[in-house]
């Protein structure tokens, strides 16, 4: 994506608002989401090295995954303290407020992201608190459920979210993980817990689908 140098930094609130459409997310049509389209202007979000790509403007399998199976059980999040862990647009977090969570913390490192995720809270009549930073090198959170979504995508990533959540999970933290089979998946910790068809970030209409998963994360290996 081309990186536009700029002493202006651009309102994200007011662009999301202004460059992006409101539209039911794919397989998960209770949701409204912003969402990028070919006239978006993204690039103008992006105006140094700095910052990260845009990726919570798109959809992605382990969100969407992971927010079907929550709207399709509900006593998953009933009542419980939850952390959307690298949360993007907000999609699982959202989910999980709708089904009847008791509290939703989103958590991104990407403030554009919490941004878009707030926004996405709104239209969707829910309240998400937003944390900006990485709560992946401090100590288990104080929530009962933790879900992650799309967290597996790099090695470092991979490594780095692991630990955190070996931590979190030997601490008595309930963890959900959606992925569609990503390179990294820390396979040795999973149970599967339901297998949906959805579409990922490379199918901009949500068209073409393929098996993703839902899973326990657990403390010791399987």
């Amino acid at each position: 994506m081309r990186r536009i140098a700029s002493d202006v930094r651009v309102d994200v609130k007011s662009f999301i608002i202004a460059n992006m459409e409101v539209r039911r997310a794919p397989h998960v049509p209770e949701l409204d989401l912003y969402r990028a389209h070919p006239g978006s202007g993204l690039g103008r979000l992006v105006d140094s090295e700095n910052d990260p790509p845009p990726y919570w403007a798109y959809h992605w399998a382990g969100g969407t995954v992971i927010a079907r199976h929550i709207l399709d059980h509900p006593e998953v999040v009933s009542g419980l303290r939850v952390l959307d862990l690298g949360s993007g647009s907000g999609i699982v977090g959202i989910a999980a407020a709708m089904a009847g969570a008791g509290k939703v913390i989103a958590a991104d490192t990407d403030p554009n992201a919490l941004v878009a995720t707030q926004l996405n809270a709104l239209i969707n009549g829910v309240n998400i608190e937003a944390i900006n930073g990485d709560v992946t090198i401090g100590d288990p959170p104080g929530v009962d459920l933790i879900l992650v979504g799309d967290l597996f995508y790099d090695e470092a990533t991979a490594r780095r979210v692991t630990g955190f959540l070996l931590r979190c999970a030997a601490a008595g933290i309930q963890i959900l993980i959606g992925d569609p089979g990503r390179s990294y998946l820390p396979r040795t910790h999973l149970r599967l817990i339901a297998e949906y068809l959805v579409s990922d970030f490379a199918d901009a209409e949500g068209r073409a689908v393929k098996p993703s998963s839902v899973y326990a994360f657990l403390a010791g290996t399987i």
